[in-house]
């Protein structure tokens, strides 16, 4: 009988010692990178890049700071899917969470319809399955994923997560450039993830408007998590990839993993800023800046 009392006793106290641990917050990230866009579309498909190699250096470090990551690459990273994987993020997100949301692909300005952006032009991520031109009866934009679609999950997560949570959301894309640079010093090949070709269905060009800042400040409130973007450039600017002991990558991506492989990812701005003045020191980076959006 006093065994059966004393088992009765450990069990409850296993009970009371995990109790604790359902209120505990969680590390969730989701990681996006695309190299191999489809090319059997013509003018209608995207260059080559390298953004799948980007996932292979900052997946293992989040996982090291007790991220559960999600990696989309490649054909995987459809817009579907990257939808479905942000809204998992949303009815996973608890209070306390910190959240991080990486994406490594091309990036394209898009005619704004809803009358929100000053110059005429939202801001666009581009999925596995999303063309670079309007086609009637082809495609007409659909796959874009717009900056706007992004806040929305991004403000979700932080309603979610409360005050002591976090979301981080690294964009190594950009919303201009070309396809190489006349003015090179080198014979490499560059590469460009973006395109100076807005996606318009009234074809109308696509003019950038010229904002020199590096800081911009996001809607903060009481009862929500904080959010800080890291942007690889300015909204007129290019950004080019980089190689890094003989591989391509994004620079930002880059910067990130080399900060975060020493310092955590948490709430503070510390690191972000170690960041940027990695990017700024880079002078193959000279005609980028880096751009960080935070609501603290």
């Amino acid at each position: 009988m006093f065994a059966k009392v004393k088992t009765q006793k450990l069990i409850l106290l296993s009970l009371l010692l995990l109790l604790p641990l359902c209120g505990l917050s969680a590390k969730r990230a989701l990681v996006v990178g695309i190299s191999k866009y489809p090319q059997d579309k013509g003018e209608l498909s995207w260059p080559i890049i390298h953004g799948a190699n980007d996932v292979t250096i900052i997946k293992p470090i989040l996982e090291k700071q007790g991220f559960a990551v999600t990696a989309l690459i490649n054909q995987k990273a459809t817009a579907t899917n990257i939808r479905k994987a942000l809204a998992t993020l949303v009815k996973k997100a608890q209070k306390s969470d910190i959240i991080y949301f990486h994406f490594s692909g091309h990036g394209q300005p898009v005619e704004d319809v809803s009358g929100d952006e000053d110059d005429g032009w939202d801001e666009a991520i581009i999925p596995y399955d999303a063309l670079k031109r309007f086609k009637k009866g082809v495609y007409t934009g659909k796959k874009h994923i717009l900056d706007d679609e992004i806040g929305v999950y991004v403000n979700a997560l932080r309603r979610k997560i409360g005050p002591k949570g976090m979301v981080y959301v690294v964009l190594d894309a950009c919303h201009m450039g070309s396809a190489s640079r006349a003015d090179d010093a080198d014979d490499e090949a560059v590469f460009c993830r973006g395109t100076n070709v807005g996606f318009s269905k009234t074809s109308k060009p696509f003019v950038p408007k010229i904002d020199s800042r590096s800081n911009m400040r996001l809607t903060k409130k009481a009862n929500w998590g904080n959010a800080c973007f890291l942007e690889a450039c300015r909204a007129y600017q290019s950004n080019y990839e980089a190689k890094f002991n003989g591989t391509y990558y994004g620079p930002l991506t880059y910067y990130v993993c080399r900060v975060l492989s020493k310092h955590s990812l948490s709430n503070g701005n510390t690191w972000v800023e170690l960041v940027r003045r990695l990017m700024n020191a880079d002078r193959r980076l000279s005609r980028q800046n880096m751009v960080v959006e935070k609501s603290y």
